[in-house]
């Protein structure tokens, strides 16, 4: 049995590293200004965030279902005989509901994997798919494991502003009313999956940053205390407007936990539709162990 691994830019993977990986990646569509643009493809992550900057109508979009099945087709054709489809959360996006209707026609050749996943857990995840493929596992061996362990992390994210969330809808009410009456203040929310929900506030990004570095210690201590090192990945992500920032926020968790392995993706265009510029963002991932 010949199993692809195919996920979209939300999990921050791009198609060339997808290439190198030995994945399948589609692009997630953005609108400015009431046209459709395709990261990596007509749009680069800098474009974009000059496009927020400069305060132009922005916002998502479902790749079309002839884009969808046309690369289902493609990969099909290469050889393969099924594909494990992992699209970002149904919690946060229609696009796995829609990909699950699409599949209906493929007569289990295409399984689609819900297992609640966004940005850096999405990209952990897609590796573990390719992980548990390369080992022999079959697409519906991979697709309950992964679902089985999709409750296995967290994400924290601390933003400028909570404008881009609430406008998008991705944020919950409570989040609102965190920040409501409350000037000059940075949210950190988290997520397991579903809209972002209010942790804490902070006066500044770099208090932002301290908070969810000590949240992150607590969990490992506690939620996490049972796995081990080679259990557990850590993924950093931003949409900094200056790379140095980015630079700085990566390095700070590197030195915060030096026993377990610690990744880098920038925010894909369409999450920074919700999170606007100069979000920070981490998250631990139970992965699966490598023998």
């Amino acid at each position: 049995m010949k199993t692809a691994i195919m996920t979209d830019t939300n999990s921050g993977i791009s198609k060339a590293e997808a290439e190198s990986l030995g994945i399948f990646c589609i692009a997630m569509p953005v609108v400015i200004d009431g046209k459709d643009y395709y990261e990596d493809q007509n749009l680069s992550v800098d474009e974009y965030l000059k496009a927020l900057l400069d305060k132009h109508d922005v916002s998502t979009s479902l790749p079309a279902p002839m884009d969808m099945t046309d690369e289902w087709d493609r990969i099909l054709s290469m050889g393969y005989d099924e594909i494990v489809y992992i699209p970002m959360s149904s919690g946060l996006s229609s696009s796995c509901s829609s990909a699950l209707g699409f599949a209906d026609d493929y007569d289990g050749k295409v399984i689609v994997v819900d297992n609640r996943r966004i940005s850096i857990s999405l990209r952990s995840s897609v590796l573990d798919a390719r992980y548990l493929a390369d080992k022999g596992k079959s697409g519906a061996e991979i697709k309950d494991i992964l679902e089985r362990h999709a409750s296995d992390y967290i994400i924290y994210l601390a933003v400028d502003t909570l404008e881009y969330f609430m406008k998008t809808g991705r944020a919950s009410s409570a989040a609102a009313a965190l920040v409501s009456n409350i000037l000059s203040v940075k949210p950190i929310l988290k997520t397991t999956g579903d809209k972002f929900e209010p942790v804490t506030i902070a006066r500044s990004i770099k208090k932002c940053e301290e908070k969810m570095i000590d949240a992150m210690r607590l969990n490992l201590a506690t939620r996490f205390k049972d796995l081990s090192p080679n259990e557990i990945l850590i993924g950093v992500a931003t949409s900094c407007i200056h790379k140095k920032d980015a630079d700085k926020w990566f390095d700070s968790v590197k030195e915060a936990f030096p026993e377990y392995p610690v990744f880098y993706v920038p925010l894909s265009c369409s999450i920074m539709t919700h999170t606007g510029p100069d979000a920070r963002g981490m998250g631990i991932m139970r992965i699966i162990k490598r023998n």
